[in-house]
């Protein structure tokens, strides 16, 4: 095929779409499900429902070949395990009784059995459930999901490509079940797997597939020559089937690099690559391997992480290199729509030229459209979307929003001596155990307490002017009030808030910051029925006002104990926001360090001698290729360093992360020098605390024994086994003992047990060690 006849050819696609709604729908029948409220027809109505909106906000667009299968209750790498038939034997039960309630089993857990693993999606801050695999996993195909939903849309007389994650990279998420050696290696296990994609997709095709999707994210990551082979063997055996669709292999988030010439090569029928991430090494890469040529090349050339319009005539300028290197080139989002809001036409709070710079799902899609229209007729044809589009990024380049001279002639004066402790270590811990008179394995909880349905209405109250700001702040003392006597009368050593003025650990933080904006409607899935509403970051930022002092010192009135006060770090700060793309991530950073810095200063003048600055996301940022990561942890540590290194010897700084794999991260968790770290531990059984005594580590630790994200209560002997597993790894006089993570989804019940049980586990393990 000729350039000419590729560019006509152009059709657009997206890999995925937002699930839960624009009214959030999904979440409320879900929840209302698990709650009794809702049952098992109208959740399935429901969801039908809402996948057929999408399909219709697609097409109605434009789009020309709609995605099935992203759909999900929960997860959709847990949707493939079910797939496979890769159940853990815990849940096996559950499942064969009630599938669905063997799902969400899984998921969340039950009072008697764990749920399974739950860490970051790659460098998102979408979470997914970690399949549990072992020597002796049977995998069996159901393909009653997939089949089911692309029947839908094919009914409604759409072109729909079903989608599914790659057997290569659902094999690479997946760690050794419990009782399994830890040097197993599921990838082993792909002669075994590659079968049952074969029924899959046999399947499908029955059913009337063209075309199926499988997703290969982890290829863009390093990768050995071991792991390079088994993608040739799979896709060269997926390929050789007779009976199937046509396989397109998508990858994102990065470039492809050795992984491209192992799949341009396999006999499959496309290819999808990302353009933004990437374009440059995936472009060089592209024409080294010599194109694809007879193949389909989808070209994700529209940033489906970030919110900014796209530069149409950049990615025109891309899209028409590419044509020539492939048979067919498509155009689509550089990933799943997943990781962004629905729709910005929602919002009514922001400036309209401001959002004339955004771009949410709907507007993406229509970005994707205006792309494939223009590489297929000619620019012609889009010529005023092209000119309005040249206005927006002009409008964008020139607002003071985005530059404030203050700001950045601060930002240039740091000094490396700003970002250290006027101590080492071993002389401000000296110091803070004298001052705060902590008892051995200290207890806390990570910061934020439940947020109960009266303070979401008492929020939702003082935002509709149905009470006044004094009656909100009445509400608020009371929370507090209630939050530190429960603690001092369970017998937690360091107390907290507990966070109840909060909508968000960051959005409540970039309300207050300038050069932020924040959204009313712009939820997007971090795993669940949980949803955030990510700020936006659009130009320079310093802090204004104290923006936790008023609340954390009126907590110290309380009690006599010491209470903490809590921040969110900057690396957290910017990547659970979506973030400028037209200055580096590291100078962003410093600007945030910089107000974060004002308020830790502040906090410790007005007398608190804990401060823990949440940094949740430092190994979630980390960059997917090993290349990439010794830039980003030099900027990321500083930006920690620097927004704690002002304060006293005796002010104890606590940092927290939770739910990403930290052994590779070991050494720039030593570099932040922060005093005390609280990590996520409970699931993965005390690993984090082994990576920890493996590197040296020389600070003070928290591997968490109660795992927060699951609703069961874990007992007083259970969190004690935790906690003598972590003295194993770190010694008595460094260990601490809380929660995996901040407690604001849990309800108060649940939470009185668990931390009463907590509490109980480390008295018991300390009279253990005092009478030994």
């Amino acid at each position: 095929m000729t350039a000419k006849s590729a560019a006509a050819a152009a059709r657009s696609t997206v890999y995925g779409y937002p699930r839960q709604g624009q009214g959030r729908e999904l979440k409320k029948a879900i929840e209302g499900y698990w709650k009794g409220r809702v049952d098992a027809d109208a959740l399935r109505t429901t969801a039908a429902e809402l996948r057929r909106t999408n399909w219709r906000h697609l097409t109605d667009a434009g789009i020309h070949e709609v995605p099935t299968g992203d759909f999900s209750y929960y997860d959709h790498v847990l949707d493939t395990s079910v797939m496979v038939g890769a159940i853990p034997a815990r849940h096996r039960a559950a499942v064969e009784l009630d599938a669905l309630d063997g799902y969400f089993a899984m998921a969340r857990g039950t009072q008697d059995v764990a749920p399974l693993e739950m860490t970051k999606w790659f460098d998102t801050n979408y979470h997914y459930l970690v399949p549990e695999l072992g020597p002796g996993t049977a995998f069996t195909a159901d393909s009653t999901k997939q089949v089911s939903e692309l029947k839908e849309a094919l009914t409604l007389g759409l072109t729909a490509r079903p989608v599914l994650v790659g057997p290569i990279t659902y094999l690479l998420l997946a760690k050794p079940a419990p009782g399994v050696a830890a040097d197993f290696e599921p990838l082993t296990l792909l002669d075994r797997l590659l079968p049952v994609y074969a029924e899959v997709l046999a399947d499908l095709r029955a059913a009337g597939a063209e075309w199926v999707q499988l997703d290969e994210p982890a290829l863009v990551q390093d990768r050995t020559p071991a792991e390079l082979n088994a993608a040739m063997r799979a896709y060269r055996d997926l390929g050789g089937l007779t009976d199937r669709p046509q396989i397109l292999v998508a990858s994102y988030f990065d470039r492809l690099g050795e992984a491209l010439h192992v799949l341009a090569k396999a006999p499959v029928e496309g290819l999808a690559l990302d353009f933004t991430e990437a374009a440059a090494a995936n472009l060089d890469d592209l024409a080294a391997a010599g194109g694809l040529p007879g193949k389909r090349l989808v070209a994700g050339v529209v940033n489906g992480r970030n919110v900014w319009v796209n530069d149409l005539t950049k990615s025109l300028a891309t899209l028409g290199t590419l044509l020539g290197l492939a048979e067919r080139v498509d155009v689509a989002v550089s990933c799943s729509l997943l990781h962004v809001p629905l729709d910005a036409a929602a919002e009514r709070d922001i400036e309209p030229q401001i959002l004339r710079w955004l771009a949410f799902a709907r507007q993406k899609t229509a970005e994707i459209v205006t792309l494939a229209k223009g590489l297929a007729q000619g620019t012609d044809t889009i010529a005023a979307e092209l000119a309005a589009n040249r206005a927006d990024l002009a409008s964008r380049a020139g607002s003071a929003l985005t530059s404030d001279p203050a700001v950045r002639a601060r930002a240039a004066a740091v000094t490396d001596a700003d970002a250290r402790r006027s101590r080492p270590y071993d002389e401000r811990t000296a110091a803070q155990r004298a001052h705060l008179g902590l008892p051995p394995l200290p207890t806390t909880t990570i910061g934020s307490f439940p947020q109960t349905a009266e303070l979401r209405t008492a929020r939702a109250d003082l935002r509709a002017r149905r009470i006044d700001v004094a009656r909100y702040e009445e509400r608020i003392r009371a929370e507090i009030q209630e939050v530190i006597s429960f603690q001092e009368e369970t017998g937690l050593d360091v107390l907290v808030h507990g966070e109840p003025e909060r909508n968000d650990m960051v959005q409540y933080f970039a309300e207050q910051l300038t050069g932020y904006l924040a959204t009313q409607h712009g939820w997007v899935q971090s795993y669940g029925t949980r949803y955030v509403r990510p700020p936006i970051l659009a130009g320079d930022i310093f802090r204004p006002e104290p923006m936790t002092v008023r609340w954390t010192t009126y907590a110290q009135s309380l009690t006599g104990r010491p209470v903490k006060g809590m921040l969110t770090g900057p690396v957290t700060m910017l990547a659970w926001s979506f973030v400028r793309d037209d200055q580096p991530l590291g100078d962003t950073a410093r600007q945030v360090a910089l107000a974060l810095r004002d308020e830790v200063n502040d906090l410790e003048a007005a007398g608190t001698s804990v401060i823990q600055v949440d940094e949740p996301a430092l190994r979630e940022t980390l960059p997917l290729r090993a290349a990439d990561r010794a830039a980003y942890l030099a900027w990321a540590t500083e930006a920690f360093r620097l927004t704690t290194a002002g304060v006293r010897p005796e002010t104890q700084v606590h940092t927290h992360m939770c739910y990403a794999e930290f052994g590779d991260i070991v050494q720039a968790i030593d570099d932040l020098d922060a005093d005390v770290i609280s990590l996520e531990a409970a699931r993965s059984h005390m690993q984090v605390a082994r990576e920890l005594a493996e590197h040296g580590y020389p600070r003070e630790a928290g591997p968490g024994v109660y795992d927060i994200h699951s609703p069961r209560v874990p007992s007083a002997d259970e969190a004690a086994a935790l906690l003598r597993k972590g003295l194993e790894a770190i010694p008595a006089e460094r260990l601490w003992v809380n929660p995996d993570c901040g407690l604001k989804t849990r309800g108060w019940p649940e939470t009185r047990a668990s931390l009463e049980n907590l509490v109980a586990a480390a008295r018991t393990v300390r009279a253990e060690l005092a009478g030994s």
